[in-house]
């Protein structure tokens, strides 16, 4: 028997306004809100293979880059397109050090935390 992560929780400055967006960029919706923070997921709920994110109000100070970044890739369009959806959706290009020949993008969040844009793994529909 194993486990599967059902959860990641972040810290942030704006719960809220990190929740809209990765549920503009997931197509997720926030299952649970509170003065502490926001949990989102899958529309479906909390049940099925995909874990939920958290965000916790948080004042403390980030120092440095996180040691944790989240991995995207589309389900419905080419990466090109989802580049752009993301950029508009709020994502910003982030230069960590990165040759410009790797498959994927790093992006940051409002937040300014890391994520990458991976290649599609399915054909999109």
């Amino acid at each position: 028997m194993a486990c599967r992560i059902t959860g990641l929780v972040l810290k942030s400055r704006d719960p809220e306004a990190l929740a809209r967006f990765w549920c503009e960029v997931l197509d997720f919706v926030v299952h649970a809100q509170a003065d502490e923070g926001v949990g989102i997921g899958p529309r479906e709920g909390a049940d099925g293979p995909q874990a939920e994110l958290v965000f916790l109000r948080s004042d403390e100070p980030r120092n440095g880059r996180l040691p944790l970044h989240i991995d995207v890739n589309a389900t419905d369009r080419d990466q090109d397109a989802e580049l752009e959806r993301l950029l508009a959706a709020g994502a910003v290009r982030v230069d960590v050090g990165q040759t410009g020949q790797e498959p994927w993008h790093v992006l940051a969040d409002p937040e300014g935390n890391e994520f990458c844009l991976l290649e599609p793994r399915v054909a999109p529909v």
